[in-house]
């Protein structure tokens, strides 16, 4: 028997939409090794999510100290691996993300553990399923060792639900920080301003290398601020340096599930595919009706783009004004 030790995102006072994808493997990782869910926050200021993850696990742990304001694996890791010793986590696991991707592989090689990355689902005790050649076929990953560390792909695992009786926080010391040298310079975001990020965003839209350019992607960025969307692009559209890289989705990008994916002049190669395969309903506008994107599309229009966006736009504006 073994608890799971969860480490989990936050913003502000609440956490990260993939923090609660992340619980809901966690619990049922706890149900196979037979112990609780243990949530560990780490970072600048993060008791002040303590409140919120208290709502998902029967025990948080806090771990707070001014000197983890940025993710620095190298001081992530050793805190998240004396945590996994402490609460007796026989498996330790965070969302498949940037930070989680980043930490994570630290965390195993500190507990001498075997580890599973970007995991699609849990089939048993230390048995994992996790998606090959761009979403196309699975591989079976069994670990031996006695702590497994896991990262679970967002999108394969729908948010944790509240418990009914919400569970209680503890602190725990930083203990020594030490950097190993590395050092936080600056965060270079992808120019989103007050748009949802795109691992969070409930609505993304995303534009591919048919645009044309660069600056062609402000129509695009009119529709998302109408939606309160994020946005996207397929890698080519990012590596003709169109939009920043981070707004790349696809088997290479970020992997997402929102409710809404509108695709606009994307082809749909079966790498961009792989990253947003899973979302709830999918719409498509592409002037080639051949286009594979059609062939996952829920909702599919044969069009330029020229021709439908700032009418589209228009029209959702006119939409959420007369619902106002």
């Amino acid at each position: 028997m073994g608890n799971v030790l969860t480490l989990c995102e936050t913003n502000g006072a609440s956490l990260r939409s993939n923090a609660l994808s992340a619980i809901t493997f966690a619990r049922k990782a706890a149900e196979l090794h037979g112990g609780e869910v243990i949530i560990l926050l780490i970072g600048k200021g993060v008791s002040a999510a303590a409140e919120d993850a208290c709502k998902y696990a029967p025990n948080v742990v806090v771990v707070e100290n001014d000197g983890l304001e940025h993710s620095l694996a190298e001081t992530y890791a050793p805190i998240v691996a004396k945590a996994a010793k402490d609460e007796g986590a026989t498996l330790v696991c965070a969302a498949a993300g940037a930070v989680g991707k980043d930490i994570l592989p630290r965390v195993a090689a500190l507990l001498d553990s075997g580890m599973a990355s970007d995991i699609a689902d849990i089939e048993g005790k230390n048995t994992f399923k996790r998606s090959i050649l761009a979403g196309n076929a699975f591989s079976r990953i069994e670990i031996s060792s006695d702590i497994i560390c896991v990262t679970a792909r967002q999108s394969e695992f729908a948010p944790a639900e509240p418990l009914a009786a919400a569970g209680s926080s503890k602190t725990a010391d930083a203990g020594e920080l030490n950097a190993l040298g590395a050092e936080f310079v600056k965060l270079e975001g992808g120019g989103g301003g007050d748009r949802p990020d795109l691992n969070d965003a409930s609505v993304v839209v995303s534009g591919g290398r048919g645009m044309g350019n660069g600056e062609n992607f402000a129509v695009l960025e009119k529709l998302a601020g109408t939606l309160n969307a994020a946005m996207g692009a397929s890698r080519a559209a990012t590596d003709a340096g169109y939009v920043p890289a981070d707004w790349q989705v696809g088997q290479t990008g970020k992997i997402v599930a929102p409710d809404l994916y509108i695709a606009v002049a994307i082809s749909g190669a079966i790498q961009h595919l792989a990253g947003m395969k899973n979302s709830k309903t999918i719409v498509a506008i592409n002037k080639d009706e051949e286009a594979p994107i059609f062939q996952i599309a829920d909702y599919g229009l044969v069009a330029k783009w020229e021709d439908t966006i700032e009418s589209l736009t228009a029209e959702i504006a006119k939409l959420k004004a007369s619902q106002a």
